[in-house]
């Protein structure tokens, strides 16, 4: 997978990717990631890519024209590989992020991040280029380029090859829209507190039982909405059941 940020920070993306499982994912050559420097496409000769907002307000606003002309640029290098394109648009207006849509975009060739500064971006080259807009939560941060760091740290541990342990993408918080059960190694007590019996017994069918009820509670208890999205048994909607019988829910 290859991938390109369209930032006015590239040192901010390089800085942030080169670093733990992304990082050795490039060194690896399962993935690449650009950090496109969109002030290299201002005509301006000090550079500049904002300007006052038309019907005045607070702050300023990123010019449509370098960021478009640094879209096309990059557009005509990937379109001479024939390689399928998907761009996202980092913003707090998005679609919220999750775990299905790491997986939808871990599959594709080629990944655009745009990431805006200032009070937002000239709604026109917004209008011009197709993309989707996606959002990490629901507050403000100075830019896109964080936003940007997340998701693609969230993709590349999806692409094959980048985990040493494809067991471990499989199995995480969010697989099957449930969190993750509790984890424990050594020493086996620590300030009197023990590792749960059954993580000891051995019993692999019972260790997994184990774990995949104690992602069911853990969802129940932090973020029981997430229920409704689960694959559950009707033992275990049984089993929420009686948890929310014995909460008065």
């Amino acid at each position: 997978m290859n991938i390109s940020v369209l930032t006015l920070f590239p040192e901010w993306i390089l800085q942030g990717v080169n670093i733990s499982v992304v990082g050795r994912a490039i060194q690896n050559e399962l993935l690449t990631v650009s950090a496109i420097n969109i002030r290299d496409f201002s005509y301006d000769k000090h550079k500049r890519v904002d300007d006052y907002p038309y019907g005045g307000g607070a702050g300023m606003v990123m010019q449509a024209a370098p960021i478009y002309r640094a879209y096309q640029t990059l557009m005509d290098k990937i379109q001479s590989t024939k390689s399928k394109v998907k761009m996202i648009y980092c913003t707090p207006q998005g679609d919220p992020f999750d775990q299905k849509m790491a997986e939808k975009y871990s599959k594709e060739e080629e990944l655009i991040f745009l990431c805006g500064h200032y009070e937002g971006i000239d709604e026109r080259v917004l209008e011009m280029i197709e993309m989707d807009w996606v959002s990490i939560g629901d507050y403000v941060l100075t830019g896109g380029e964080l936003p940007a760091l997340v998701m693609i740290d969230s993709i590349a541990r999806l692409i094959p090859g980048v985990l040493h342990n494809q067991d471990s993408a499989n199995q995480e918080s969010f697989q099957g829209s449930l969190l993750e059960y509790p984890h424990y190694t050594r020493p086996q007590s620590f300030q009197g507190k023990t590792v749960p019996d059954v993580l000891l017994s051995g019993h692999h069918e019972k260790i997994e039982n184990w774990r995949r009820e104690q992602s069911v509670l853990r969802t129940f208890e932090r973020r029981k909405r997430l229920l409704d999205q689960a694959d559950l048994s009707e033992k275990e909607k049984e089993q929420i059941a009686q948890w929310e019988s014995e909460k008065g829910l």
